[in-house]
């Protein structure tokens, strides 16, 4: 059976990466460990010279999008962002496939880990607002300053955390399990 998916992102990634590698991504080349794909997205990390970077790549309506935790990634403009496709291209099966599981079907806590995981903040304070309760009304309501909570934002974005990012994860899946109503048309 063809995975589609995987079909569609390898064909955009040799789009974007289709020259061997620069000297700077080579050693890096086949390095990442912790190596998973999610639908159109792949995650993996690596050892550089500043410590353990956690590098992604993903396909989706925007396109194709790269971060890198190191100090030049916050674009996906880095050497470890073209290892990791080139990696990706050279070896796909090495990239644990997850299924993520609809938040119905969350049983323990390892699950809620895993869901946790595969949605960004980004997407769950969308799937606020979608329901009407704005990203300012919901920092607010859980005592977080909305810059703070912007940070927190952006920094997943960018494959950077803070301890906080679960939590507030969790906080979203609560809002919208309890007070989530959609929003009249």
């Amino acid at each position: 059976m063809a995975d589609a998916e995987l079909e569609q992102l390898q064909t955009v990634i040799k789009r974007q990466w289709s020259c061997g590698p620069s000297p700077k991504a080579k050693p890096y080349v086949k390095a990442f460990f912790a190596a998973v794909r999610t639908d159109t997205k792949i995650t993996a990390k690596v050892v550089g010279n500043h410590g353990t970077y956690t590098v992604s790549i993903q396909f989706d309506t925007r396109g194709l999008t790269s971060a890198c935790s190191c100090y030049i990634g916050k674009h996906g403009h880095c050497h470890h962002c073209e290892a990791l496709a080139l990696t990706f291209l050279s070896e796909p099966g090495v990239f644990k496939v997850i299924t993520p599981k609809p938040v119905k079907a969350v049983q323990s806590l390892p699950d809620v880990s895993v869901h946790l995981q595969n949605r960004t903040l980004d997407a769950l304070l969308t799937e606020l607002k979608a329901h009407g309760i704005t990203q300012t009304a919901f920092a607010e309501s859980i005592g977080m300053n909305t810059r703070h909570l912007s940070a927190i934002k952006a920094s997943e974005l960018r494959n950077r955390s803070f301890n906080e990012l679960g939590a507030t994860k969790l906080a979203c899946l609560w809002v919208l399990e309890h007070l989530g109503k959609p929003k009249r048309q």
